[in-house]
């Protein structure tokens, strides 16, 4: 047999048996159908037999009547593997083509909120705050609710029961534990004492579940003290700056130049023309006797300035462009940020540094920290479907509200939230433990709907006694994303 026969007839049965696993999956399928199938055409004859017969149906009623269910059963025997052999010799079509792409999650919807709070400041000389929390359930809840106060900064009034209580370092918090009727609202102040004029105070409050484990809603205020406006930083006038004098004076010094080989040249043509004129004629004015002698002529060398005015111009010039460079590059030198992460070339957006309660923007995501809060080391205990924490490890919980900015619904991911140490070692978001905070729902398993808000918890797991300096949040992997910085 020629090779290409075989390669052929190889080819015919490789084909054929695909076509046999194909058939296979409706064979199941069919059979059901296949049964059912004959019931409707066997009664179908019944009546075509007996409408040819009219008139045999009075003399034989009883031999008509018998014979429908002797025909029964001869359809039911003859017709399935018709059935069966139609249906599986039909194409049968796949139920999902495989080049279709495969659905697309659907975006995370936030669960509804029963508690939201908003912050306002007033206009007062000393920091004043304007807190309403509203139930907008149908019946009434515990909350308690915590006001993130800045560094450094005291209370000096409270309304609505709150205390002050300090909140590890140099930062202190207000509470207050309310029980809210149903669609009510609670007005809650606090002031603070008089800061230094200008100075801006960020304060951040959230209503947490009664145990204070769940935030419900979060929200924050900057109040900044209403000051005369700060002098304007004006420019030094253009004759009190350096490359300008420098120019000017390279100038002054070219034109002084010029001016001094324009007036020897003239005083050289004007002692050659009076040396000419005071020479007499011969014979004491006997007029002038032809032909003249002939007389060489002297040889007229072409003025050209001096060697000393040519180098002290180009020093001049020299001295000028340097040190208009040095200048230039100092100012730009001194006008890097050193303490800036890169934003730039991969990153997509540019990258936002703010503090505790500020919204801060990138590319898809507004992410704004409202409070960090760690226990104790050594308390990092597992967490479901988490790994062994470290024998002095602690969890962190940053109370963090994410905005969708987009017109899309856009993934985040927990490798690419971090929390960084002293030193400059990272962490990332503990999934499994943050999933614990968020009452077993995953909330990076879904895509964030446009234009959607959540406040929800991201815990940490760090090891030693130092809390995390600052927290790193991004949407992608190529976004420059947000720093916070921790008190």
């Amino acid at each position: 047999m020629p090779a290409s026969t075989r390669h052929h007839r190889a080819l015919a049965v490789f084909v054929h048996c695909l076509g046999i696993l194909a058939a296979v999956p409706a064979l199941p399928t069919a059979a059901p159908e296949a049964a059912a199938a004959p019931r409707p055409p066997a009664a179908t004859p019944q009546p075509t037999a007996a409408a040819p017969r009219p008139p045999a149906e009075k003399p034989q009623p009883t031999a008509a009547a018998p014979r429908p269910p002797a025909a029964t059963p001869a359809p039911a025997a003859t017709r399935p593997p018709v059935a069966m052999v139609a249906r599986v010799t039909e194409p049968t079509p796949p139920s999902a083509p495989p080049a279709m792409a495969p659905p697309t999650r659907a975006p995370a919807s936030a669960p509804p909120q029963q508690v939201t709070v908003a912050v306002a400041t007033e206009s007062s000389p000393a920091p004043r705050y304007r807190i309403q929390v509203r139930n907008v359930s149908n019946s009434p809840l515990e909350t308690t609710v915590r006001q993130e106060l800045p560094p450094g900064a005291s209370t000096t009034a409270i309304s609505g029961g709150g205390r002050s209580t300090p909140a590890g370092g140099s930062a202190t918090e207000v509470t207050w534990r309310l029980r809210l009727p149903a669609h009510s609202t609670t007005t809650l102040g606090t002031a603070l004492a008089a800061t230094a004029p200008g100075k801006p105070l960020t304060a951040p409050t959230c209503a947490f579940t009664s145990d204070g484990s769940r935030p419900y809603d979060c929200a924050t205020a900057t109040w900044q003290a209403a000051a005369a406006p700060a002098a304007e930083v004006t420019e030094a006038p253009p004759w009190r700056r350096y490359p300008v004098l420098l120019g000017g004076l390279a100038v002054l010094l070219l034109i002084s130049a010029a001016l001094v080989w324009v007036w020897r040249r003239r005083r050289g043509r004007r002692v050659t023309a009076a040396a000419l004129s005071t020479g007499g004629g011969p014979e004491g004015g006997r007029g002038t006797v032809y032909p003249r002698p002939a007389a060489p002529s002297p040889v007229r060398r072409r003025r050209t300035p001096p060697v000393w005015m040519l180098v002290g111009a180009a020093v001049v010039v020299l001295a000028g462009v340097v040190g208009t460079a040095g200048w230039t590059a100092t100012r730009q030198v001194a006008a890097i940020d050193t303490e800036k992460q890169p934003t730039s070339g991969a990153w997509v957006g540019t990258g936002v540094t703010g503090s505790l309660g500020v919204p801060l923007r990138e590319s898809a995501f507004e992410f704004t920290v409202y409070r960090m809060t760690c226990g104790a080391p050594g308390t990092a205990g597992k967490t479901d479907g988490g790994g062994a924490a470290p024998a002095n490890g602690r969890r962190c919980e940053a109370t963090v509200g994410v905005r969708n900015v987009t017109g899309d619904h856009q993934p985040w991911h927990s490798e690419l939230q971090r929390a960084y140490l002293p030193g400059g070692r990272w962490v990332s978001a503990d999934e499994s433990a943050t999933r614990t905070a968020n009452l077993g729902r995953d909330v990076f398993a879904d895509p964030m709907a446009a234009g959607t808000r959540m406040v929800l918890p991201l815990v940490f797991t760090v090891d030693g006694r130092d809390p995390p300096q600052q927290l790193e949040l991004r949407s992608g992997v190529f976004s420059a994303g947000v720093r916070v910085q921790m008190p």
